[in-house]
């Protein structure tokens, strides 16, 4: 009776008039009356293949029920999972970030021994100084999160006990509103720090050149990055420029006695763009005399054009040892991934001198770390600073800016929705292909069996035409169907009814 109903109601959108259709084929009866008047159901007979009419009455039982319950179908049907798994500066320390850290020209090699893993469809690496997340496309989350550990643990060499604790693992909308946070600055040691923007965006330059960096990846990285710009443009959470290098050059001045550069001796090793944003805060605290150390002097006398008015003293590394001996206050930039500066090195060298508090000062802002983490001021005259130690100074930052937050994470949930919109707008691409698939197998088989009844004594000529006929007739009953299913995806709810849609031709023509 379901059935029945179902068939009425599609029936009387056309013509209401009265239609009888008879058809014999392999036995099988099919009567179809339609009347106009209102209790037309009377007069309606269907016999239809006993397991149609199961089908049909099972499917409509399965809508019935979901919709009174309340369930999103849709959310159960089994696809991909985006999942985000790694560690941060709030959960991981910097002995276990330099350990998992991935250099950028690494990352497409990365990618793709990711990708060789069974489960895994598509990666993408982010590694900075705070964080190394892996984000990838999963055919079976839990299979997916056991290999992604299992790449982590191979390519850093500490074991997963050790590293599990720190890791935290997010999946589908958890992940990407994660990324599109890190992308907006809301997830920074420093809030609204715009170095990241940078380094989202490089992960998505970086993933064209990869065939590991699927349609997926590649629709939220652009997003994450059009998300940061909003973010940056639309709230005032980036005033004033913060960054790592910022907090670290106020970190520097709050160590120092009086809270001055003035009687110190200021050297930075490496000339690039931590560096360069060190250079910029330094000298608006009013160090004015900065020694540049670099593996070579182009990039250091391209720094020293930028900023005029600060006195560069510039050498090479093998000068190295000799520059920090001479300085009072270090920052290690460089891109160097094992240690350039040892306790022994620097217990041989003489103590600074009064006027700094008899403490030489090393701020490492590398990861890998650049200074050896056991010079101390009783072993060698010195302290080390790390990154994790900028948290005393990013503090009063994140409480400043904490209304620009909040706006934020309203323009987030926008991006967020967009791109889940037009995710789900991909999910109705293999109903396309299946329905034109079976609309072609049929059209095919009728087709010779038409022709194989015409016999031989038929053209060319005609063949063709009644093949152009039959092409024609499927195209024209599939245009409404297809167009059903075709979203862009920019408006959620166009893309919900998109999505009702499929399911329910997937369940009518059995997809």
């Amino acid at each position: 009776m379901a059935s029945t109903q179902i068939l009425r109601a599609t029936c009387l959108t056309s013509s209401q008039r009265v239609v009888s259709v008879k058809q014999q084929r392999q036995n099988r009866a099919v009567t179809v009356r339609v009347a106009s008047e209102p209790d037309a159901a009377t007069n309606v007979g269907v016999k239809l293949p006993t397991t149609h009419v199961s089908a049909s009455q099972n499917a409509l039982k399965q809508i019935e029920s979901s919709n009174a319950q309340g369930i999103n179908r849709y959310a159960m049907e089994k696809k991909s999972s985006i999942i985000a798994i790694g560690l941060t500066i709030h959960n991981a320390p910097v002995e276990l970030r330099e350990k998992l850290a991935v250099p950028e020209p690494e990352w497409p090699r990365a990618i793709e021994e990711l990708c060789a893993y069974p489960h895994i469809e598509e990666a993408a690496v982010l590694s900075t100084c705070n964080r190394l997340e892996i984000y990838v496309v999963g055919l079976s989350y839990h299979r997916a999160v056991r290999e992604v550990e299992a790449w982590m643990s191979k390519a850093s060499g500490v074991d997963l006990e050790e590293m599990r604790p720190h890791l935290f693992l997010l999946r589908d909308r958890d992940a990407t509103a994660h990324l599109l946070r890190v992308s907006g600055g809301l997830d920074s040691l420093v809030m609204g720090e715009g170095q990241i923007l940078a380094q989202v965006k490089q992960v998505h330059k970086v993933g064209q050149s990869c065939n590991g960096f699927g349609r997926h990846l590649n629709g939220l990285f652009k997003q994450a990055v059009t998300a940061g710009k909003r973010v940056r443009s639309e709230t005032s959470i980036a005033s004033g420029a913060v960054s790592v290098s910022s907090a670290a050059a106020e970190l520097a001045q709050l160590k120092l006695p009086g809270n001055t550069f003035d009687d110190a001796t200021v050297c930075i090793i490496g000339a690039g763009k931590m560096s360069k944003l060190l250079v910029k805060h330094l000298h608006s605290k009013g160090c004015n005399r900065i020694t540049l150390l670099n593996r070579s002097l182009p990039r250091c006398e391209a720094l020293a054009e930028e900023f005029p008015d600060v006195e560069f003293d510039v050498h090479l590394m093998p000068e190295m040892m000799e520059c920090v001996k001479n300085s009072d206050v270090i920052f290690a930039a460089s891109g160097s991934e094992e240690l350039l500066i040892h306790a022994v090195d620097v217990a041989e060298m003489p103590k600074a001198p009064d006027a700094v508090g008899g403490v030489r000062r090393f701020f490492d802002i590398s990861v890998p770390r650049n200074i050896a983490p056991d010079i101390t001021v009783d072993s060698c005259g010195s302290i080390v600073y790390n990154v994790d130690d900028l948290k005393e100074v990013v503090a009063a930052n994140t409480e400043a800016r904490a209304k620009a937050a909040a706006e934020a994470e309203v323009l987030l949930k926008e991006e967020q929705m967009a791109f889940e919109a037009w995710r789900d707008s991909l999910e109705t691409v293999p109903t396309i292909k299946a329905l034109r698939s079976k609309a072609e197998a049929v059209r095919s088989a009728e087709l010779d069996k038409a022709l194989n009844k015409l016999g031989e004594g038929m053209t060319n000529k005609q063949k063709k035409a009644i093949e152009e006929l039959s092409k024609s007739i499927v195209n024209k009953l599939l245009h409404g169907p297809m167009t059903a299913l075709r979203s862009d995806g920019a408006d959620p709810e166009a893309v919900k009814q998109t999505l009702a849609n499929m399911d329910g031709l997937e369940r009518m023509f059995e997809l």
